[in-house]
């Protein structure tokens, strides 16, 4: 097992009923900006409990903010915090909005440049607005994560960049606000979080058997829930468990002293840059093509994965073809393709246009640094 720090300060306030908890947990002069995305949480019932729990403080809002959100979007909104004086931030939505906010706290306090030179270059801020999240859809992590996903769609850009300064003081996960949700959105959100497991999952062994079996737990409930959450009416247990699970996906806990590979999500950021697909899409159309591509650089771990996920027997090829095949079923049970033909993109044309991309930027991806422009190529060639 690698050294490794763990540190993760957010606080979770998680069950029916755990917005009006809101006040508990925003210090009570604070001036709050409230984002939110396309103004489902005014439909769905969200936005009235929100301010129902806020009403001892002065709340401004700002709406609109996309999925894979656009940095002219957020400095709309970062200039609307400076203008507003605000000290606090909330996030009411889903991994968008709430990537979007940690963007806007670093923003909003940052005067040397643009808020895109943040993510650009990975500058690490001396300030930021300490925010707060009620997590409406369950995918990213975000909730519990120091991560940020930022989309410059003028440039047809999509870019990651995290801080130890951007974590949520606390999120609340109330698992009935999935309930609005449209069934193609929660199934989105399993695959995300199935993909964000793998990826800290399925490198190299490093004998972590701690994390592995996290990992396998986080895996193996996904797998048994997956059905029950897409069910309508929603089934509360279902998407508590799924809410859960999510977060658990990618909250630093499985990826403490183990490799990371991040390559399907680096290469499906490209996808949805270009093409606009959801990010979850991009993700089911790369993975099993990278792993059949990669496989013996993942064999050990394949394998492991194949035998006590999917309980399956039999050689290392068989287990490794097998697995992988598994994986694939599990997307398509959900009603999720594993084929950027399916979403009528050419496969080839993708793989000149994202290959191309990761040449300008010098860029190698994998856990052991070895996933070229030109195996990239080759990866996205697959998926037809």
């Amino acid at each position: 097992m690698n050294n490794f720090i763990y540190y993760n300060p957010t606080r979770i306030i998680f069950g029916e009923g755990t917005i009006a908890k809101l006040g508990d947990y925003i210090p009570p002069n604070a001036t709050i900006l409230m984002c939110y995305g396309g103004g489902s949480i005014k439909r769905n019932g969200v936005y009235d409990q929100v301010m129902e729990a806020l009403s001892a403080n002065e709340v401004h809002e700002f709406g609109g903010i996309e999925p894979n959100p656009d940095v002219d979007t957020l400095t709309k909104a970062i200039e609307m915090g400076r203008e507003k004086k605000v000290d606090f931030l909330l996030a009411v939505g889903g991994g968008s909005v709430i990537d979007g906010v940690k963007l806007i706290s670093a923003g909003i306090p940052y005067l040397e440049g643009e808020a895109w030179d943040i993510v650009t270059n990975k500058i690490q801020p001396e300030k930021a607005i300490p925010f707060g999240t009620v997590l409406t859809l369950p995918a990213t992590g975000s909730e519990m994560n120091s991560g940020s996903v930022i989309s410059r769609r003028a440039t047809q850009e999509k870019l990651a960049w995290g801080s130890e300064l951007t974590r949520a003081v606390f999120s609340i996960l109330d698992p009935t606000t999935t309930y609005s949700l449209p069934l193609k959105q929660v199934r989105n959100g399993i695959v995300d979080a199935y993909v964000h497991v793998m990826e800290q999952y399925g490198t190299y062994p490093v004998n972590a058997a701690m994390q592995d079996r996290q990992a396998e737990a986080v895996l193996l409930s996904l797998q048994e829930i997956a059905l029950k959450a897409l069910e309508i009416p929603p089934d509360y247990d279902a998407r508590a468990n799924l809410m859960w699970t999510a977060t658990n996906a990618l909250n630093n806990l499985i990826n403490r002293g183990v490799p990371e590979d991040w390559a399907t999500h680096m290469i499906g950021h490209e996808l949805t840059a270009f093409y606009a697909l959801a990010h979850a899409e991009t993700l089911a159309a790369v993975m099993p093509h990278l792993y059949r591509y990669m496989h013996q650089q993942k064999a050990e771990k394949i394998i492991q994965y194949g035998r006590r996920v999917w309980k399956l027997a039999g050689d290392d090829e068989t287990i490794i073809s097998s697995a992988i095949e598994c994986m694939e079923g599990f997307f398509h049970s959900l009603a999720m393709p594993t084929t950027l033909t399916a979403h009528g993109i050419d496969p080839q044309e993708a793989a000149e246009r994202v290959s191309a991309r990761f040449t300008d930027r010098d860029v190698i991806l994998g856990e052991r640094h070895d996933i070229t422009p030109v195996d990239v190529y080759e990866i996205v060639k697959m998926s037809k």
